[in-house]
């Protein structure tokens, strides 16, 4: 069994999710790749898995007849289902839905979506993500649907000790410099956290090449505005084999990596904290109760309500004995039900049956 996976380009959490499920499906047996319509940041993380990027009709019409892919699966891009049956593609073709933002831009994609996909693809995979299965409800019923967890290898991406230990709480936050992933509202939230707990230090990282000019006049405005420059570090487009370490520094400072999303299809960056042993404070973005339940395995904060949302960030940055059981519970919790043996299972069922 052959498996193509097809996406813009490569970086964010769809990049991620490539890794982890090649490497989850050769375990067993299936061998897979991966093509890219254009270079990404993410493209230097990619290790031991055939990968091309390219956006050429004869060249993706060269692969696939050579390949001989059992399965095609394409993500988000509804109208690269036409043109890979155009290019003479008769195999298994299903389309994925993952990271379409916000609610209602999410809603505007399943309709622009919806007659390609009931025309040239054979079935439909998203997360198990409630807004999703409510939109391809709606929009596609009556199709063959899959529906599961991601997958994530704790034991190969986890908590490393550092002999540098940051001597005050360090606050992370990973995600774009736009509307959705709310940098504003982070920023926001960490100025208030400050009135009750002054002594803080902000790393945030995030990938300026995916930023408009405009947001990113706009975040250096608001930092100097709150007053936070002093104390925010960025990193641009750090390595994800390197990502570990700092996960892993947050986490012994004392601090939480805080994510701020406004709708999330999964969220691979707080599951990457907790296989760390770094506590996550998190909106309630829908994708994240797949593994955030809120004082088991995380924090979940309603931004509208900031005096309550700060006071569970100075809850979990005080209170020890929680912040420990959450650790260790988030992690347990994450290795049971984004195994990549069960995930590789369900996938290959999928196969066979689509």
């Amino acid at each position: 069994m052959k498996v193509l996976f097809v996406y813009y380009l490569p970086s964010g959490g769809v990049e991620t999710l490539n890794r982890e499920r090649c490497l989850a499906l050769k375990e067993a047996g299936v061998s897979c790749e991966l093509l890219y319509m254009q270079q990404g940041s993410g493209y230097a993380n990619i290790r031991d898995i055939p990968v091309y990027v390219t956006n050429n009709d004869q060249e993706i019409k060269a692969l696939i007849e050579k390949n001989h892919y059992t399965l095609i699966m394409v993500c988000s891009d509804h109208l690269f289902l036409k043109r890979i049956r155009s290019l003479g593609y008769k195999g298994k073709l299903i389309y994925e839905i993952q990271g379409l933002g916000t609610i209602s831009e999410a809603e505007r994609w399943m309709q622009k979506a919806n007659q390609h996909v009931k025309t040239y693809a054979d079935a439909i995979f998203y997360p198990r993500t409630p807004h999703l299965a409510k939109l391809v409800g709606k929009y596609i019923p009556n199709f063959p649907v899959y529906s599961f967890h991601n997958c994530f290898d704790t034991d190969r991406f986890k908590y490393s000790s550092s002999s540098s230990i940051s001597s005050v709480p360090i606050i992370g936050w990973v995600g774009r410099l736009e509307s959705n992933k709310n940098w504003r509202g982070f920023l926001e939230y960490v100025f208030e956290l400050r009135k009750k707990q002054p002594h803080l230090v902000i790393w945030m990282f995030h990938d300026p090449t995916l930023a408009v000019a405009s947001e990113k006049t706009a975040f250096e405005i608001t930092c100097s505005k709150l007053r936070l420059k002093d104390i925010i570090t960025c990193y641009s487009n750090v390595p994800n084999v390197e990502m570990a370490k700092y996960f892993s520094m947050i986490g012994d400072s004392g601090g939480f990596l805080c994510s701020t999303s406004l709708v999330e299809g999964f969220g691979y960056a707080l599951v990457e904290a907790i296989s760390c042993h770094c506590p996550v404070v998190t909106t309630d973005s829908d994708g994240v109760r797949s593994f955030v339940l809120h004082n088991q395995s995380g924090k979940l904060i309603d931004l509208s309500d900031m005096s309550d949302a700060v006071n569970q960030g100075i809850d979990l940055l005080t209170n020890k004995t929680l912040r420990n059981a959450l650790k260790f519970q988030a992690k347990n919790h994450i290795a049971y039900n984004l195994d990549p043996k069960k995930y590789a299972s369900r996938f290959i069922d999928m196969m066979k049956n689509s």
